[in-house]
């Protein structure tokens, strides 16, 4: 059984995808940037802000499926600037399970959708059904 959360503001794409795995459900995430639920863009020229809100987003969509950010098993990362992360890893740090972390990518990217948005992260998180 497949769910896939499709607001109708968002044409072409799902926010999220809710797979059945019987015992648990896997969710899928689409890439998240540093736009709030109102539209607005938050952090413009700041790594750090905007990865504060990418992962706020991660964390509400998880939620939303009835996990939390523990349920994460992998992260994928798209970003400007490969020399700023560490501004990046301050924030997730703040985010993820230290412990056991997620698997993870990261490639650098020439460029977003819209140009002043610095980074986008996509996540796979695997919630035990209870």
């Amino acid at each position: 059984m497949v769910h896939f959360n499709t607001p109708q503001t968002y044409i072409g794409y799902s926010k999220s995808v809710e797979v059945d795995l019987q015992n648990s459900k896997m969710v899928i995430i689409s890439g998240q940037v540093a736009i709030d639920k109102n539209g607005k863009l938050i952090g413009e020229g700041s790594m750090e802000k905007q990865t504060e809100q990418v992962f706020t987003n991660l964390k509400e969509l998880v939620e939303q499926h009835g996990g939390t950010m523990k349920d994460i098993v992998k992260l994928g990362y798209f970003i400007k600037d490969l020399e700023r992360i560490d501004e990046v890893r301050l924030v997730r740090d703040k985010f993820i399970n230290q412990e056991h972390p997620p698997a993870s990518t990261l490639v650098e990217i020439k460029s977003l959708f819209r140009p002043e948005l610095l980074i986008e992260i996509e996540a796979t998180a695997i919630i035990p059904k209870l």
